[in-house]
């Protein structure tokens, strides 16, 4: 057992190699992950350790990496995906998280495309300046506010938009640094195209995410401002401002068909937290007039009324499909009632 990393119980390989090892050393190498193996070898454990595991690393994370470079096909000792420890004052350790490049997950998504059949492309990327104008080349100085990439897989639309701010990597004074502050449009582009490829492939891409996402996590806490003495407290009869009410996202989504406006709507929802339910309705609406034909939509609606949405929502999405080629044009489709109507064919 390499010293550096303890092998947490049925994690790490101990002992001499397997008569099954040895013919994978033959075919693959004595670093080749095997589909059917349970631990890391003692080979893959010594160059696991040498690549900046430290004994803190847990069993869970350890199998959970094995389990991920299984699936995905991505070898960790070819630097395709690797471990990740960031310290964690919850956990008082560092916790370690899988990550890949954004390389790893083009090669995932044309390896998929290519076991499965269908088709796998993207749409021109755009990015957004800050007053919400979308461009397809980014030639300012300053960072772009925001990036959209499309995956189209199957025929089917999977856009996602990535804004500079949720995933820029700093300095303590706030700054942009390394590729951030060289090349801030590429970085916020590959971003937009990690969560544009998770839609795309939800099952192949869950539970690892690109070194350009994660960026951010390294970023330094801001520091604790020292308490001040507020100007109300010192004058008491000055009235306190009028808050601000909540932006309603899911009435302006309802109001428009523009794509890039139910983007950036969605964008905008899930900066400020909104809850998963409530992106997903947004969600529904943005892909409900991106598609092509009915179909999609008759799939949306039957998901959002397996989720119990409000029946205005079903509504919305009714006559949304009701627009679609293929649908069969009716009062009570264009009243919005009930799910899009199927085709008589």
């Amino acid at each position: 057992m390499p010293q550096g990393i303890e092998a947490p119980a049925g994690t790490m390989a101990e002992g001499p190699t397997s008569h099954t090892q040895n013919q994978a050393a033959k075919t693959g190498g004595a670093l080749a992950v095997r589909p059917d193996q349970t631990q890391w070898t003692p080979e893959q454990a010594a160059v696991l350790r040498q690549s900046g595991i430290k004994d803190q690393v847990t069993a869970a994370e350890l199998s959970g990496f094995l389990h991920l470079c299984q699936r995905t096909g991505l070898d960790p000792f070819s630097r395709q995906i690797y471990l990740i420890g960031r310290y964690s004052k919850k956990d008082g350790r560092d916790v370690y998280t899988p990550q890949t490049g954004i390389d790893g997950y083009r090669v995932i998504a044309q390896r998929v495309t290519a076991q499965t059949g269908g088709t796998y492309g993207y749409e021109d990327t755009v990015w957004c300046d800050p007053s919400g104008r979308w461009r397809d080349v980014w030639l300012a100085d300053e960072p772009p506010a925001a990036a959209k990439v499309t995956v189209i897989r199957n025929g089917h639309r999977f856009s996602a938009v990535a804004t500079f701010r949720e995933y820029v990597q700093t300095f303590p004074d706030g700054n942009p640094k390394g590729l951030w502050a060289k090349m801030p449009a590429g970085q916020i582009a590959k971003c937009a195209e990690a969560l544009a490829l998770r839609k795309a492939f939800p099952h192949d891409l869950a539970g690892v995410y690109t070194a350009e996402e994660m960026a951010q996590a390294d970023n330094p806490e801001p520091e604790q401002s020292q308490p001040r003495v507020s100007v109300v407290q010192s004058t008491p009869s000055t009235p306190p401002e009028p808050s601000v009410p909540p932006r309603d996202y899911l009435t302006e989504a309802f109001e428009t068909a523009d794509a890039d406006q139910l983007a950036a709507i969605l964008a905008a929802a899930e900066a400020a937290g909104a809850p998963a339910d409530y992106r997903a309705c947004l969600t529904d609406l943005r892909d409900a007039h991106a598609a092509e034909t009915v179909g999609p939509v008759r799939e949306l609606h039957s998901a959002a009324q397996a989720r119990g949405v409000h029946p205005d929502h079903l509504a919305r999405l009714a006559a949304i499909g009701a627009t679609k080629p293929g649908a069969r044009q009716s009062a009570g489709a264009g009243e919005g009632q009930g799910e899009p109507e199927r085709s008589a064919a």
